[in-house]
This record gives structure tokens, sequence and C-alpha cells, in this order.
């Protein structure tokens, strides 16, 4: 936080409407070390790790990175430094798509660009879909995400987490429609926890059927009915387990 002082900056009234107001910024060792992550010798690069990735996981986690950032500083008056850390991002992302479909980043651009129209207006990014018999298409985005200062934001502490690092791909796992814990087909979510150790009870109690099967594939991320789901968030038995 600083204390903003601009004699310039008036209300139409006339009265200076920054001088000595207190405002949030983005400091600049944020941008540089969140940028750090795509970057090599200070180039952007594409990230080898996630070329096992499918083409809708890697544009999502991408975004969901990205938007978690800005979202994160969207009270700060200096936003527009995350302009960077956009460019390094969709530049990684490019290229990443690029070694793992072994074409161009030019081919990349031409195949998956478009047109997104968002309650901010309209940008140029990249979508991602993936077709399901039946049911509306499963759409991975990047881009969109503006960086206008509002004053109205409200800081969000528990961050959008982002799908990684599981063992089998989320998307073959949401094209799969079936809930992990019970089989069912209605109504299927994704249930996430910030972290695995977040997974570790205290004391000798047995742990729920939905914690268990967490641990053992060793996964944050778990596929499930909208039954099944609330009975997690609200620590109820299983009922459908149960009943099966």
């Amino acid at each position: 936080m600083i204390v903003l002082h601009d004699d310039t900056a008036r209300t139409p009234s006339g009265r200076r409407r920054l001088d000595g107001v207190a405002g949030l910024r983005v400091p600049a060792d944020v941008v540089k070390q969140k940028c750090a992550a795509s970057m090599i010798d200070g180039k952007p690069v594409h990230r080898p790790e996630r070329l096992r990735d499918s083409v809708f996981s890697l544009v999502g986690q991408y975004q969901a990175e990205y938007r978690g950032a800005v979202e994160y500083y969207r009270l700060a008056f200096n936003l527009r430094c995350f302009n960077r850390l956009k460019w390094v991002m969709e530049t990684s992302l490019t290229k990443t798509l690029a070694a793992k479909l072994r074409i161009s980043v030019a081919k990349v651009y031409r195949r998956y660009q478009a047109i997104l129209q968002t309650p901010e207006g309209t940008y140029k990014g990249l979508r991602a879909t993936v077709e399901r018999a039946g049911k509306p298409p499963l759409v991975a985005y990047w881009g969109g995400v503006t960086l206008k200062h509002r004053r109205d934001a409200v800081l969000n502490d528990q961050p959008r987490c982002i799908w990684n690092n599981d063992r089998t791909d989320l998307e073959q796992r949401l094209l799969a429609d079936e809930c992990e814990l019970c089989g069912s087909h209605k109504h299927v979510e994704v249930h996430h926890v910030r972290s695995l150790k977040n997974l570790k009870y205290r004391g000798r109690a047995e742990k729920p059927a939905w914690v268990r099967v967490m641990v053992a594939r060793q996964r944050k991320t778990l596929i499930v009915c909208r039954t099944c789901h609330m009975d997690i968030q609200h620590g109820r038995p299983l009922r459908r387990v149960q009943a099966a």
C-alpha cells in the first residue's frame, strides 16, 4: 500500500481526488516471480512437464493461473503491469501447444484463435473445445480477463485451484461423466482440495470414503455427482455409496 499524490486528477467539481489517498499496487517482484515460471534466460519457453496434458487442460490451466493472479490484485491501481505476465504466459502456452501437437506457433493461433465476448468487451484469445455426444461441449478459454481497476472488487484469499499434476487427465475424467464414488451419471461435478496435505486428519478416526479415494489415487480432484458432492461439503456420510 502506498499514498497517492496527483494534483492534476480532479473531480468534476474541481476537487483533488488522489492527493493523499491510500492505494494498493502490485509489487514488481510478484510479476517477475510469476513470469519466471514460464521463462528461461529471460525468454518465454514451452513447459515440457505439461506436454502430457490435453489441449483442453493446458488452456484451462494457463487461464486459471493468470486469472487467479489478476483477481487477487484486482484492487491494485497498477493492474496493467500484468500485461507482461499475459504476454509471457500466452507465448509459453502457444509454444507448449506447438511442441505437443508438433506444429508451428502460427498454426496454433490459426487453429485455436477466437473472439471472446465478455461483459467487459470483446477480446482476442484462444479457445479449445471438446465435443460430447448429446451434451454441451467442454470449452476452455485463454484471454478475456480485463485489467481494469475496480474499487468495489472483493479480495478472495482462496484463489481457484489449478487442476494439474493429476494422474488421470481431467478432460478424460469429465468426458467419462461418471461419479468416481457411486457411479452415477447425473449432475457430475468436480470436487477439489488445495493440497493433498489437507486430507490428513489428526487422531485415529476413520477417514471418510471420499478422502480414502483421493489419498489412494494421489489426486487433488474428484469427479462426483451432485448428491455425493453435497454430502462431502456438509460432512455427511455418502448416502449413495452406503446404499450401494
